[in-house]
């Protein structure tokens, strides 16, 4: 049985197009401790590529976490699967804002050491004692106290086009930068303060808050369920949205609208923009917010260079990244 892809994205989009049919994104995560990751692994996707589910997962013996899309019809399939197995029996989907039948165009399950990749070598350290989880009401609430820090647990690029009012957003490139830095520019206040933090979906404030509980913080608290939870709990309850901007994903839509406010700027002009580019130059790659005057300007590319070499042949655009790893890069945080 072949338990990788075998369709190209083309493909597979050409695929969606013809089928015609709705699908949903998602996402959910678990810290449970899985003996063999491997072998839940290939369980998940033997099942889930004959329910046709796309998107990015990763095991590992600590737990899982994945960002899919499932045929709107193969809904119930999909979740009564997961409820086969016990840690995952009630597990909160977090559906997207909004949809795209094209948000992935792959079926990638990778085991990896850790589902967060977060630094921590402390063998003291339980990551099963978190802080204190919020609904999106009281989440409201204690964000305007006086005593309240809110921390936002997301990586520059993320929090740059959208975030909470008045929140921390730390000028990071990964959540394992994060923790340290926080530690320290917080640290006189861990008895005194109440530190609230959030991101995308809950998973990064799970372990988070965790740590900083580790580290002496006395008063931690996370949004339950992250951004995702708390709009749709907005919505259904008629609470006040305190989010400004997109949120950030990581899928093919990039961001979705969370409020009309535009809180970044394009990283070329300066002009107000929240939109994400990544560079046409294969060889950049490099993730940056562009505005629709520079995209047309520069054909999508981050520089008058970059869109230079763009401009080439495939075969001499090759010979020019021999040698050279393309990777997610981007811009550092606008100050």
């Amino acid at each position: 049985m072949v338990l990788y892809n075998t369709l190209s994205a083309l493909q597979r989009a050409q695929l969606i197009d013809e089928a015609g049919k709705d699908r949903l994104t998602l996402s959910f995560y678990k810290y449970h401790w899985i003996q063999n990751p491997r072998a839940f692994r290939d369980e998940l996707f033997t099942v889930w590529e004959k329910l046709d589910v796309l998107g990015r997962i990763y095991v590992a013996e600590e737990g899982i976490n994945a960002q899919l899309s499932v045929p709107a019809e193969q809904f119930p399939s999909f979740r009564e699967h997961l409820e086969n197995y016990p840690f995952m029996r009630g597990i909160r989907l977090n559906i997207a804002v909004e949809h795209d039948n094209k948000s992935f165009l792959k079926l990638k399950i990778k085991v990896r050491k850790k589902i967060v990749a977060d630094g921590i070598e402390d063998e003291t350290f339980d990551a099963s004692n978190t802080g204190t989880h919020l609904q999106a009401s009281e989440f409201n609430e204690i964000m305007s106290q006086d005593d309240t820090l809110v921390v936002d647990m997301r990586n520059h690029y993320e929090s740059e086009i959208g975030h909470f009012q008045g929140a921390i957003t730390p000028n990071v490139d990964t959540f394992r930068d994060s923790l340290g830095l926080i530690v320290e520019e917080l640290k006189s206040y861990k008895q005194d303060k109440k530190l609230v933090m959030y991101c995308t979906g809950g998973i990064r404030c799970e372990k988070a808050s965790a740590y900083f509980k580790h580290q002496g913080f006395t008063k931690v608290f996370q949004l339950e369920g992250g951004i995702i939870e708390y709009l749709r709990q907005v919505k259904s309850m008629g609470l006040e949205n305190k989010f400004l901007g997109k949120n950030f994903v990581f899928d093919e839509r990039r961001a979705e609208r969370i409020s009309e406010v535009v809180v970044s700027t394009c990283h070329l002009c300066s002009s107000p923009c929240d939109t994400h580019n990544n560079c046409r130059n294969n060889a950049c790659n490099i993730l940056f917010i562009q505005c629709t005057a520079c995209s047309e300007k520069l054909s999508e590319c981050c520089s008058e260079e970059c869109q230079t070499i763009a401009a080439l042949p495939f075969e001499n655009q090759k010979k020019l990244r021999k040698g050279n790893s393309s990777s997610a890069r981007y811009f550092k945080k606008r100050n």
